[in-house]
């Protein structure tokens, strides 16, 4: 048998408690990994608390967790990993456990730590997926709302790499840390508009909302085009003309393997705020609901 932390009904972060489950067989393509390190993403946050159960009904018990880190110990029909690799990747009926399903595995470098690697899969995916969905390209301006959290950190690093100018809204603490990136950080909230136009006189070309704080209107009159915003946070998208970007076949963009070549040799940092032992993961969850962390949540089984 093997520990895994899932929930029976929907509810508040206490809802999540231990478990012993039959460690699963992993499929065709698949590996099983004795889980070394789990991210915490708002998905599983929304999952849990009941708010996706018309988009993504759960079938309970849940075992939370999309990506997840570790050391292989039994692999399917096909899998392109060994027993003995490291590896990481997007799970396959969660990732919060002592032992997990990866779909498509990725290796693990030795440089990298067990935590950035968890955290990187979707997060990292998201970021390139909505670049390449954008259209943005050298030369052009692109706005990043929630500049400081996973996906608009490493998707301002992406655009910078490649010659975009990015202005990133922020909060006042978080400035100097997305000024560090190369972009220019204005501080979110009331007259945030007007603080990018003086940002940016020459002008917003794309915009990019992964904050979901009901910005989408005035992104729409920036660009002057709702075909170059894009959200991954507000529902609401549909209102605006803006399109709503979601995981799934859609998955333009740097590869995951890519992704962490850059990730080992430093040209994308992804913070990680706080690890836990596995069996806090309610407490992961009350602080990442509560915003308190400026970085990726992960437990460590």
């Amino acid at each position: 048998m093997s520990t895994a932390i899932a929930f029976s009904e929907y509810g508040a972060p206490e809802v999540l408690r231990p478990s012993e489950v039959t460690p699963p067989e992993p499929g065709p393509g698949q590996v099983r990994i004795r889980v070394r390190a789990a991210s915490v993403n708002p998905l599983d946050v929304k999952i849990r608390s009941g708010l996706m159960a018309a988009a993504i009904p759960a079938r309970f018990p849940v075992v939370p967790g999309l990506d997840a880190a570790g050391v292989v110990d039994a692999v399917g029909e096909g899998a392109e990993a060994a027993v003995g690799d490291e590896v990481l990747g997007a799970t396959v009926g969660g990732g919060y456990g002592e032992h997990a399903l990866l779909e498509g595995p990725v290796a693990k470098p030795a440089a990298l730590s067990w935590e950035v690697a968890a955290s990187l899969v979707t997060v990292g995916r998201t970021a390139s997926r909505v670049l390449a969905q954008l259209g943005v390209h050298e030369g052009r301006t692109l706005l990043v709302h929630g500049a400081a959290g996973s996906v608009g950190f490493l998707a301002v690093q992406l655009a910078v790499a490649r010659g975009i100018s990015v202005v990133g809204t922020v909060g006042e603490h978080d400035i100097e840390r997305v000024t560090a990136l190369g972009a220019t950080a204005v501080r979110y909230g009331d007259g945030w508009a007007q603080r990018v136009k003086a940002a940016a006189p020459q002008g917003v070309d794309f915009v990019l909302d992964a904050s979901g704080a009901g910005v989408l209107a005035d992104s729409v009159a920036l660009t002057g085009d709702s075909a170059h915003v894009i959200t991954i946070a507000d529902m609401s998208a549909a209102q605006h003309g803006v399109r709503f970007s979601s995981g799934g076949a859609d998955q333009a963009g740097e590869s995951l393997s890519e992704l962490v070549r850059m990730a080992t040799d430093g040209r994308l940092t992804l913070p990680i705020w706080r690890t836990y032992p596995l069996a806090e993961a309610a407490r992961a969850h009350r602080d990442l609901e509560a915003r308190r962390n400026r970085g990726k949540v992960v437990l460590l089984p």
